[in-house]
């Protein structure tokens, strides 16, 4: 099955896009459906998933040559390592013992208004006591790390695909 998505690039990102948008829907219904509001950190998390469909779709919408197909790898890698980042501070967070937790601080939509964009991103990449409760696992492992299980797997396979669909040369019959 990989050979034939690696000979299909096109159709590897539309899978691609599908399981971004398959991780948005959990999330969409674990807020909704279950009553988990999301912290700064897991929306951070989220826009890492939206950016990676959106390359993921755009990739799989373009009929690249070679050279194109590298391009996307390359943007895939590093819409998958932003989301994989913000992950894995959320998770570095988690694991903090309680009295190294840092403090609350204010919502995210207050922050929008009242602050400068790049002063928001700071703050919430630092953290805060509500990002470090794990109010949701499976199999022992808490939402941000399946979201940078998730990403990591979707990042490298992308590349992977696409830097061998950039690779392939076409050769007479």
């Amino acid at each position: 099955m990989f050979e034939h998505l690696r000979a299909r690039p096109r159709t590897a990102n539309l899978a691609g896009a599908v399981a971004c948008a398959a991780l948005m829907a959990y999330a969409l219904y674990a807020q909704y459906g279950l009553g988990l509001a999301p912290c700064p950190l897991c929306i951070f998390q989220r826009v890492g998933v939206i950016a990676l469909g959106i390359v993921f779709g755009l990739a799989a919408l373009h009929p690249a040559g070679p050279v194109g197909r590298r391009v996307w790898a390359v943007l895939v890698a590093l819409a998958a390592l932003g989301a994989g980042g913000v992950a894995g501070r959320h998770l570095w967070l988690q694991s903090l013992p309680p009295e190294r937790v840092p403090a609350c601080g204010p919502g995210l939509e207050f922050m929008l208004e009242a602050f400068p964009l790049r002063e928001v991103v700071e703050v919430v990449l630092s953290g805060s006591g509500e990002c470090a409760t794990v109010d949701w696992q499976l199999l022992g492992i808490a939402m941000p790390g399946w979201v940078l299980i998730a990403v990591t797997v979707l990042g490298v396979a992308g590349f992977a695909v696409n830097w061998a669909a950039g690779r392939r040369v076409t050769a007479a019959p």
